[in-house]
């Protein structure tokens, strides 16, 4: 009888820690655990790491697990001193404290003359503008309060004495990979081995300081914000590379000949495409904590007006994404405020008729990314003493979301991405009325994989690929274990544009 391979895939998101024992082969699930994250914006990465470890031994751990990749939120930035110790809490991409830093280096970069077509004058407009393209050129983003360099930028003005501790700069996922391979706060005179960070094209291209085009770090950038750059960076590795170092034996593949490999990792928003086997033609709308429209793209997508963010994917290619800080929240709002649970929140959203009888919800609770409003707060538009109701109510929380949603899609579209196929997943999308009223407002069906954990699953579906691209792998490939998603069903509505339009109008 043949001996199973496991490799594991581990999703540390802004919430909870997901660890997923898997098949190599076939990508069936074997063993899952899961652990909370602490709430806040700014959180002690050490929490992660407790966490981790809590759902991989709720996972049965992982003695016997051959590979290993985490997949992670994106932009948090984690600084460590020269002994590996963390300086300050990590700030994580929905703490928009930086807004004034991301505005102040769009203004630094747009300040010299325009060259060729770029916009021109020296009013605050024209520079602004001038800035968002050359960020975008630069980098393929214009930073926003989510990205790791404003969060840079902000420390480096506010908290001078933690910025100049920083010997290394890292995200979410480098930070708890390196942990898994062993390393940590060392004492004085001792090696903490800053240089064994790694990461991955997905990751380090939402940091504001990588070109994922030509695959290199911008340290004129980081000099930038920091005002100086030797700082210690991951390394970026390919995505079948292997990180140089394995996982610890006290934390995976104690039982495994030769150890357990570390794949590369990525951002959460290409581990999840990754896990959905998606390809050109699909848009992933992923409502988790934030909301985030994706689409696979061969070659780098610059949008010049920064609406669009060129990230890059975990497989070589790239990954233009429009993301909403205020994803399946929005739902909690909606139930926190009619004192409902989800099932009675869609039961009251059927009982409305589309428009919602003609209330809106702008639901930017925490500030909003996309559009780019970090100090805006959700507002109802529209009521009067006859339509409010707690049918119309629901039916507008329900509407805001699914129309925040459509802003990200037709962002994408505009760019000239094809979209032959939307798929719906995260929490939010095991509400019945999400699923539902999602092709009325998005004006085309609604594919509906099996509700999962498709970060998790890409993840481990990576460090599957890593392992089979080793050289002592007899069946080495160079394409990515071929697991099959579950496709729960294709939602179909009679397409209501009006609902669109009114919110359209109403945003601004």
């Amino acid at each position: 009888m043949t001996t199973r391979i496991l490799v594991a895939g581990v999703d540390t998101s802004t919430q909870s820690c997901k660890v997923r024992v898997t098949d190599a082969v076939t990508g069936e699930l074997v063993r899952f655990g899961s652990a909370k994250h602490p709430d806040g914006t700014s959180v002690d990465p050490e929490a992660w790491w407790h966490a981790f470890l809590e759902a991989a031994e709720q996972a049965g751990g992982l003695d016997d697990v051959s590979a290993i990749a985490v997949g992670g939120q994106q932009h948090g930035m984690v600084l460590l001193d020269e002994h590996g110790a963390v300086i300050r809490d990590a700030l994580l991409w929905n703490d928009t404290r930086s807004a004034p830093q991301a505005e102040a280096l769009i203004r630094r970069l747009g300040e010299p003359d325009a060259q060729d077509d770029e916009p021109a004058g020296n009013d605050d407009e024209s520079i602004h503008a001038r800035g968002v393209q050359r960020w975008v050129k630069a980098v393929g983003s214009s930073p926003v309060a989510s990205y790791t360099l404003t969060k840079v930028a902000w420390v480096a003005e506010h908290e001078p004495e933690n910025a100049a501790r920083i010997a290394a700069i890292c995200l979410p996922h480098d930070w708890l990979s390196w942990r898994i391979a062993g390393y940590g706060p060392v004492a004085d005179g001792e090696d903490a081995h800053l240089d064994a960070l790694f990461t991955d094209r997905s990751d380090a291209s939402g940091t504001s300081y990588f070109d994922a085009a030509t695959n290199e770090y911008r340290l004129d950038l980081l000099d930038m914000a920091l005002r100086r750059h030797d700082v210690i960076l991951p390394r970026v590795l390919g995505p079948t590379e292997a990180a140089p170092v394995k996982a610890s034996p006290q934390v995976a593949g104690r039982e495994v000949d030769g150890g357990c490999l570390i794949g590369p990792g990525g951002g959460d928003n290409a581990m999840a495409s990754f896990g959905l086997s998606m390809s050109v033609g699909d848009v992933s709308v992923s409502l988790g904590t934030s909301g985030v429209a994706a689409a696979i793209a061969e070659r780098p997508v610059y949008d010049l007006t920064g609406a669009i963010s060129g990230f890059a994917d975990c497989t070589g290619h790239f990954l233009p994404l429009a993301c909403t800080i205020n994803g399946s929240r929005i739902l909690d709002a909606g139930r926190h405020a009619l004192g409902v649970d989800y099932d009675e929140l869609a039961a009251l959203a059927f009982a409305s008729e589309p428009g919602a009888g003609g209330i809106t919800l702008i639901p930017y609770f925490d500030g909003e990314r996309t559009p780019n409003r970090p100090g805006d707060t959700a507002r109802l538009e529209g009521l009067t003493l006859a339509n409010t109701t707690r049918e119309n109510l629901a039916r507008a929380f329900v509407e805001g979301l699914l129309c925040s949603q459509r802003d990200c899609i037709e962002l994408v579209r505009a760019l000239g991405a094809r979209i032959d196929r939307i798929l719906l997943i995260g929490g939010g999308a095991k509400s019945p009325a999400v699923r539902t009223l999602a092709p009325a407002v998005f004006g085309m069906d609604v594919t509906l994989p099996a509700t999962d954990e498709y970060v998790a699953i890409g993840a481990a579906r990576q460090a599957a690929w890593v392992l089979s691209c080793t050289g002592t792998n007899s069946v080495a490939t160079t394409e990515p274990p071929a697991w099959k998603t579950t496709i729960e069903g294709v939602e179909s509505a009679v397409p209501t544009p009006q609902v669109y339009e009114s919110y359209a109008r109403r945003r601004g």
